[in-house]
C-alpha cells in the first residue's frame, strides 16, 4: 500500500501497488487566536521546507544530470508545455512535503520564467507521421532538456524565497480538505488518475475569486494515456478561459474540447489508442461547478442528503420524464437538482449520427465502447462524444462534502447510499497501530473514510479500478455532531 500526503496535485497510476491514499491539507476559517497560531505554524512549515529543498538543490541541475522528476513525454508542443511543467513541479514539491500555497507560488513563478526563455534551440525536427500533409506544422520541443530548464527555474525561485520568505497570505474563507484512496483492484493495470488543486486560484493567479479549488477523477480505458493527459492539461486549459469567473460552465466545456483536440494531436504523433471518462469540480467562491464526460460522477452532500448534480453519460441513457403529477422516484435520501439543460437522450444522439447502441455484455456504442462520451476514443468519434455537460450549484454554507469517483465505485454503490456510508465510516473507531492511540487528525480521518468507501465498493462486487475522492467542506467532527443532533 502506498500512502502519500497530498499538498497540491497528486496523480497515481497504480503500477505494481495495491492502491494509493492521499490527503490534502485543509484551507481553514477559524477564530482570530487559533487562526494566528495556524498562520505561524504554516510560516514555520514553509521555512522548514525551503531549508530542506535548498539543501537538496543548492544550485542548478547540470546538463545531462538525471531529472529528479521524470518528464511525462519524449516531446511536447508549446501548448502542452505549461501542463507538463506544472505536473512535474507540483509532483516534485508534493513528494518533499511542500505546503500547498508555497508550492503553487513556486511553480507559478518558475513557469513564468521558463516561458520568458528562448526555447528555439530545443525544437525537434518533424518526424514522419507527425502530421497529415494538409495540417499546419507543429512546433515540438525536446521534453527532457526543457523540463531541466523548468526545474532550474524552480530551484532559483526557491533559493530566492529562502533568502526572503514570502509575505503572510490572507486566511481562506472556507474549510476545505481533500482525501483520496485508489486501488487497482482485480484489473491488470491501474488506469485511473486523480487531481486535487486546493490552490488552483493561487497557482494560476486568478484574482478576486475567493476560495478557488479544482478536483478531478479520470477513468481511462484502453490504456492510461488519455487519463494521464487529461490529468495534466484540463485544469491548465480551464485556467486560460476568459469566461472562467463569469461563466464557468462555458469555460469547462471549452477546456474539455481543447484538451480533447490537444490529445488528438499527441495520439496521432505517438499512435496512441485510448480514452478516458472524467468528472471535474471547480469550487469558486459560493459556486460549485461540475463538468463531466462519461460515467464518472460527483455527488454533493448537504445536511446529510445526497444532492443530484449530474446525470452520467451511458450509451443506453434516455431522457427521464417525471411521472404524471410528480418527480421521478429516487432511492434513499436524495435532493433533486434541475438537470433539464443537460439531460439529453444519449441513445438517440448516437442513432441520429448513424451509430447504434447494442448489448454485448453491457450496452456499447457500435458494439465497442461502454461509454458514450469520453476524451480520446478517436476511432469512434463523433458517436463517442467529447462534449462535456456541466451544472452549477450555489453553496449556502451548510454543505458537508463532495464525493468524486469513477464507475468502479458507482457501478457498485448508488449515490443515495453515500451519506450513510460516509457517516458509518466516520463513526467506526480507528484501528490503533501497536500501542499507539489511533490518529484522529483530519488527514487520518479523511483517509480512513475514503478507504472504507473503496472497500465497500469492492465487497459489493466491483472488480474495476476504484478511485474515491472526498472533498470535505466542513470538518468531520461537525458532520458527526450534526448527525447526532438530527437523531435526537
Amino acid at each position: 500500500m502506498y500512502t502519500h500526503t497530498l499538498t497540491h496535485m497528486y496523480t497515481h497510476t497504480g503500477g505494481s501497488t495495491a492502491g494509493s491514499s492521499s490527503s490534502a491539507g485543509p484551507l481553514r476559517a477559524h477564530g482570530s487566536s487559533m487562526q494566528g497560531e495556524e498562520e505561524e505554524e504554516e510560516e514555520e512549515e514553509a521555512r522548514s521546507f525551503l531549508g530542506r529543498f535548498v539543501d537538496e538543490f543548492p544550485s542548478a541541475l547540470e546538463d545531462g544530470a538525471p531529472l529528479p522528476a521524470g518528464a511525462l513525454s519524449r516531446r511536447v508542443t508549446l501548448q502542452e508545455l505549461p501542463g507538463e511543467s506544472l505536473e512535474q513541479g507540483l509532483r516534485l514539491l508534493a513528494d518533499r512535503g511542500a505546503p500547498a500555497g508555497l508550492g503553487a507560488l513556486l511553480c507559478r513563478a518558475a513557469l513564468a520564467g521558463l516561458l520568458r526563455r528562448d526555447l528555439s534551440p530545443l525544437h525537434c525536427a518533424q518526424e514522419a507521421g507527425d502530421r497529415e500533409e494538409e495540417e499546419p506544422p507543429v512546433v515540438l520541443l525536446q521534453a527532457e532538456p526543457v523540463q531541466r530548464l523548468f526545474l532550474n527555474e524552480l530551484i532559483q525561485v526557491a533559493l530566492a524565497r529562502h533568502r526572503a520568505p514570502p509575505p503572510r497570505r490572507p486566511s481562506p474563507p472556507r474549510f476545505l480538505h481533500c482525501s483520496v484512496h485508489a486501488i487497482k483492484n482485480t484489473r491488470r493495470k491501474m488506469e485511473d488518475k486523480h487531481v486535487a488543486l486546493t490552490e488552483f486560484g493561487q497557482l494560476f493567479g486568478i484574482q478576486g475569486a475567493g476560495c478557488c479549488a479544482y478536483f478531478a477523477v479520470f477513468d481511462g480505458h484502453g490504456g492510461v494515456d488519455a487519463a494521464s493527459y487529461a490529468a495534466a492539461h484540463l485544469h491548465v486549459a480551464l485556467s486560460e478561459q476568459e469566461t472562467l469567473q463569469s461563466d464557468p460552465e462555458a469555460a469547462f466545456k471549452t477546456a474539455f474540447r481543447l484538451t480533447d483536440d490537444m490529445f488528438r494531436g499527441k495520439a496521432k504523433r505517438e499512435r496512441l489508442r485510448s480514452g478516458s471518462t472524467g468528472v471535474a469540480v471547480l469550487l469558486q467562491g459560493p459556486q460549485l461547478t461540475v463538468a463531466w464526460l462519461g460515467d464518472s460522477q460527483a455527488v454533493l452532500v448537504r445536511g446529510g442528503l445526497a444532492v443530484t448534480l449530474m446525470d452520467p453519460h451511458k450509451p443506453d441513457r434516455e431522457v427521464r420524464r417525471p411521472a404524471a403529477g410528480g418527480s421521478p422516484p429516487t432511492h434513499g435520501r436524495v435532493e433533486s437538482h434541475d438537470l433539464s439543460s443537460t439531460n439529453q437522450d444519449e441513445k438517440q444522439r448516437i442513432e441520429d449520427l448513424g451509430g447504434c447502441v447494442t448489448f454485448v455484455g453491457c450496452w456499447r456504442v457500435n458494439g465497442t465502447y461502454a461509454v458514450s462520451r469520453a476524451l480520446g476514443d478517436f476511432d469512434q468519434k463523433p458517436y463517442v462524444s467529447g462534449e462535456a455537460d456541466c451544472s452549477t450549484t450555489r453553496l449556502s454554507g451548510d454543505e458537508d462534502y463532495v464525493l468524486l469517483a469513477c464507475d468502479g465505485f458507482f457501478d457498485a454503490v448508488d449515490p443515495s447510499e453515500v451519506p450513510r456510508l460516509v457517516l458509518d465510516a466516520l463513526r467506526q473507531p480507528a484501528d490503533p497501530e501497536g500501542d499507539a492511540p489511533p490518529d484522529q487528525s483530519q488527514d487520518a480521518v479523511g483517509l480512513r473514510v475514503a478507504r472504507r468507501l473503496v472497500s465497500h465498493a469492492k465487497a459489493a462486487g466491483s472488480s474495476d479500478n476504484i478511485t474515491v475522492m472526498l472533498v470535505f467542506l466542513r470538518p468531520p467532527p461537525q458532520l458527526l455532531a450534526g448527525a447526532a443532533r438530527e437523531e435526537q
